[in-house]
């Protein structure tokens, strides 16, 4: 499986793709590991009809976002909001008594952490 750069909560603005959805920002709901896509608040929206069930649900017309493939998304970096790189920096941190190695994204446009 895959490691991405983005994930669930980030604000990605759209690069590509369809000419409605260029350009637009977001937060990413959903990470689709296994198709490689990403679910966009607000982006790429479609049309579902809904029927009635039994159980009581009504029918109608709702708005859903429809996936996207990640390659088609940008992180945002929050102080310039334009689309970044991303890059890791290693950094130690002390909890418990315990030091841990941890990844830090970091924008590759600023260096500030994302």
């Amino acid at each position: 499986m895959p490691k991405f750069k983005i994930k669930t909560g980030d604000l990605v603005q759209v690069i590509t793709g369809k000419k409605e959805n260029k350009g637009k920002q977001g937060k990413v709901l959903r990470v689709i590991t296994e198709t490689e896509r990403v679910v966009v608040e607000g982006v790429n929206v479609m049309t579902r009809h809904k029927r009635p069930t039994m159980q009581g649900e009504s029918g109608g017309i709702e708005k859903v976002e429809a996936p996207i493939h990640i390659s088609n998304v940008a992180l945002v970096d929050p102080e310039t909001n334009k689309p970044t790189k991303v890059g890791y920096r290693t950094e130690t941190v002390e909890r418990n008594g315990r030091t841990k190695t941890v990844r830090v994204r970091v924008s590759k446009t600023t260096g500030k952490d994302l």
